[in-house]
This record gives C-alpha cells, sequence and structure tokens, in this order.
C-alpha cells in the first residue's frame, strides 16, 4: 500500500491557497485508483480544513506539524507535544519584548464533547496584527480570548505571529537555539516586508506523525511532497519524496527529484505520470 502525504501552502496549493480545478480532478482519479492520500500541514485544524474539505481526505489529518491529528471518520483528535506552561510564558515574554503580540492557538473540549479552537492574544499593536485579527480569525469559528483568560490546563498546540521581518528574523535564531523549541518562518502573504512565524515543541514533527500513521494503516511506501523546512523531517523517512521546484534549497537536495512549480500544479502532474492516472 502506497500512502501518499501532501504538505498544503507552497506544494499542493496554488497561489491563492487553493486546490485548483486539475489538482482536484487528479484527487478524484487517485481515490478511483484506490490510492491512499492525507495532508501534513504546519497549519491549524482551523486554518485548513475549509481549503482540503469536499476533497475527499478521509485518512487522518495532520495538522499543526504533528501536534494535531483529525481522524474524520471517527470524528477523532489527539494531540501530541503540546507546549507547557515554561514554554509558552517564554515564548510570549520574547514576542512582546520584541513588540510582537502573540496568538495562542488551543484545541478546548466543548459540553457536546466535540472540540473548539480558542485564540488568546494580547491587545494588537500594528496594523499588520489587527488585519490579521479582523480579516482573517474574526471569520473563522475561533473563540477569541483575552491573554489574561490563558490557564494552565490550556491545551497550547502552538504559538504564532506575524510583523515586521527584522524583529521575526530575530525571535527565530533565538528561539530555534532552545532546547525544547522549534520555529517556523517565512515571507507572509501580506507582504515581503512581513514574515509569519511557528513556534511548536520540538519533538512535534510531521515525521514522526506520518510514521505513526505509515504503522498504523499498514502502509508499505510513504511518498511525500514538501518545500519547507517542516518538511524535512518526513522526507527524511519516506520513501520517496519530491519537492516542487519552488521549495527551499534545502529541501530540494533532500528530495528524490524536483519536480514543477506548485502554482503549475507540478505536484498533479507529476501523480498522473507517477500511477499513470
Amino acid at each position: 500500500m502506497d500512502l501518499v502525504v501532501f504538505d498544503l501552502d507552497g506544494t499542493l496549493l496554488n497561489n491563492a491557497s487553493e486546490i485548483s480545478s486539475f489538482t482536484r480532478e487528479t484527487l478524484l482519479l487517485l481515490k478511483d485508483k484506490d490510492i491512499a492520500y492525507t495532508v501534513a500541514t504546519g497549519r491549524t485544524m482551523l486554518s485548513a480544513s475549509k481549503i482540503i474539505e469536499g476533497h475527499d481526505f478521509n485518512l487522518p489529518h495532520i495538522y499543526n506539524n504533528g501536534v494535531t491529528v483529525w481522524e474524520p471518520q471517527r470524528r477523532q483528535l489527539s494531540l501530541t507535544n503540546v507546549l507547557n506552561n515554561t514554554e509558552i510564558n517564554e515564548i510570549i515574554a520574547k514576542a512582546l519584548s520584541h513588540n510582537i503580540t502573540p496568538f495562542i492557538n488551543a484545541i478546548g473540549a466543548s459540553s457536546d464533547q466535540e472540540h473548539h479552537h480558542q485564540i488568546f492574544h494580547s491587545p494588537t499593536r500594528h496594523q499588520v496584527e489587527k488585519d490579521l485579527v479582523e480579516k482573517y480569525f474574526k471569520r473563522t469559528h475561533a473563540t477569541l480570548l483575552p491573554l489574561t483568560a490563558l490557564t494552565p490546563d490550556t491545551e497550547v498546540t502552538n504559538i504564532s505571529m506575524i510583523g515586521d521581518a527584522a524583529p521575526i528574523q530575530q525571535m527565530w535564531q533565538e528561539l530555534n537555539c532552545h532546547d525544547e523549541l522549534v520555529a517556523y518562518s517565512g515571507i507572509a502573504l501580506e507582504g515581503a516586508q512581513f514574515r509569519w512565524m511557528d513556534v511548536h515543541h520540538r519533538r512535534a514533527n510531521k515525521g514522526s506523525a506520518v510514521v505513526a500513521l505509515k504503522d498504523e494503516l499498514g502502509a508499505k511506501n510513504i511518498i511525500c511532497f514538501g518545500d519547507g523546512e517542516n518538511d524535512l523531517s518526513m522526507f527524511a523517512l519516506a520513501d520517496e519524496a519530491y519537492a516542487p521546484d519552488n521549495a527551499r534549497a534545502e529541501v530540494k537536495k533532500s528530495a528524490s527529484a524536483v519536480i514543477g512549480h506548485h502554482h503549475d500544479d507540478g505536484i498533479a502532474h507529476f501523480l498522473r505520470e507517477r500511477f499513470s492516472l
């Protein structure tokens, strides 16, 4: 059994952060040939679920770089390697010292036994942060809460930030020197002068989550696609690992091969050739 695992941004999605019509048709062809596929993304479940909804991603989904796994068939959510209170407080303090608003992403249980997403944050300080709240967070099903409402028993999956490139880059370097933390960063969609950053526990990664899924399904061959540094953990264990032409240089070096650009449906074209779809 082959297990195909897709990163989303910069990989399966086009420049508009969408699954194109051609890629959508390709996923249907994979389904028709009973080829198993799923997603492993750094996005939160809140952010990614609407993008993949309706595309028959029936196997467990891997979110937050492996922290969160959602099993759609059983409607079951599992969390591993959440941030502890000491780590949370260190990240928050560092962000505030750089005049950046931290957004603490958490998942809580509701009265009907379903999960719900919570985002805790301090008062926003910059327009790009205000826009993130008004144009995105407030249009989702997440509950927005003040940072003062964060309690010690809150299960925090990751802490995200957006801001001017210089302070984000400095924090990225500092946080990656921490023994228990890993930070990922990149150019923000809001403009090249801004960068985003996500901070997780260092033990949380796509690779370990993909291995757990492989064992659960009894898969023999892992074929993965990704473009960023957070994909390297699954590249290291995959039988085949492919990077789109837009991927970072270190990802291309770790790949079995470099294929077409993500905005040109590179992954879909490769899949059609690889599986004779």
